[in-house]
């Protein structure tokens, strides 16, 4: 990250199932001043479960209701098979590109094509085991924070820095799709880059461009906004992302500015609490019996966040069940025997 602010256009799951799709997005984010563009390295497998039980049933007030994690993560994903021939491209025209991962084979692949950053998306953040792994590739880290609670913060930051990685950029983010100027908070931006001794930026998800400019004017060093080479595409994160001529667009509203400004917070807001649904646990991933070891092949870090906090998979592991357990239900502690 060689300039003071860094832009990142996020293409996320804008890509119309095209990979000339991407690489046009990859051509205009340069065109449109990004300093990178950014995908996601995932499967619907790698993410969450292909299960339609009430777990898994997307209904909780967000854009995609009426879905499922997994058929979502179907639409949303770009193929693995195409990330050499992007990367390469990229590198032809003279951007940056990197990925945010979702598991470790996802990392394996990233560091075959030798991305130079790593960003962990804030649904993640309570993954330690894989924040873990990423950290110790030793390459640049931003974090989104938007549905961390302090603690897990913390624990992200000092897991890389237990890595011995120290390049840490932790972006405010507000979970809402697309989100509102005045749950913006972006007084949060020096919060956290003083509170965790960080390099602090912005994740924005509203409309239009007076959030992004403004949180540059408190401080960020990184800015990321979602990017679609035209909203007609369609797509799951279609409707909040910006069109080239957007990016470019930095028109102000002073006015405005007081409302974005917030407040120093840590409070879990009920907007926020509808998204933990997302953060991952633990799950059954295949069915065990009554006295069965649990182990890597039956239990998985997955998306939602009805089971146990993934902090605790390497403590669970080993430890027999109480009860049969069903693929696709939450691991819980009372269904596991302490010694």
């Amino acid at each position: 990250m060689k300039n003071k602010v860094f832009i990142i256009a996020e293409l996320s799951a804008n890509h119309g199932h095209s990979i000339d799709v991407v690489k046009k997005s990859i051509e205009l984010a340069k065109e449109s001043g990004a300093d990178a563009i950014k995908i996601q390295t995932y499967t619907p497998d790698t993410i969450t479960l292909n299960c339609d039980n009430e777990y898994f049933q997307i209904n909780n007030g967000t854009i995609w209701d009426g879905t499922t994690l997994y058929k979502l993560y179907q639409e949303a994903y770009t193929p693995w098979e195409w990330h050499k021939e992007l990367f390469n491209y990229a590198k032809e025209i003279g951007i940056e590109i990197f990925s945010t991962p979702f598991d470790k084979t996802a990392v394996d692949l990233l560091e075959e094509l030798e991305t130079p950053i790593y960003k962990i998306a804030s649904f993640e953040i309570n993954d330690i085991s894989l924040i873990e792994y990423v950290a110790s590739k030793r390459k640049p880290m931003i974090i989104s924070t938007g549905v961390g609670k302090e603690e897990e913060i913390r624990e992200a930051v000092e897991t890389c820095r237990k890595m011995g990685n120290e390049d840490i950029t932790l972006l405010q983010c507000t979970s809402q799709y697309p989100a509102k100027l005045e749950d913006a908070n972006l007084i949060m931006i020096k919060d956290l880059a003083e509170r965790f001794n960080v390099k602090a930026g912005l994740s924005d998800h509203t409309m239009g461009s007076l959030v992004a400019t403004t949180a540059v004017a408190m401080g960020a060093e990184v800015i990321e906004k979602h990017f679609i080479i035209d909203r007609s595409l369609g797509g799951p994160d279609s409707s909040f992302s910006m069109t080239p001529i957007e990016f470019r667009e930095m028109v102000e509203n002073i006015r405005n500015v007081e409302k974005m400004i917030g407040k120093v917070s840590y409070e879990i807001t009920e907007s926020k609490k509808k998204s933990f649904k997302f953060k991952r646990s633990l799950f059954v991933s295949k069915n065990i019996k009554k006295g069965e070891i649990l182990t890597e092949e039956n239990i998985k870090s997955v998306r939602p966040a009805d089971g146990i906090s993934p902090k605790y998979y390497n403590h669970v592991l080993g430890k027999k069940v109480r009860k049969d357990l069903k693929f696709g239900t939450p691991l819980l502690f009372e269904d596991i025997e302490e010694e």
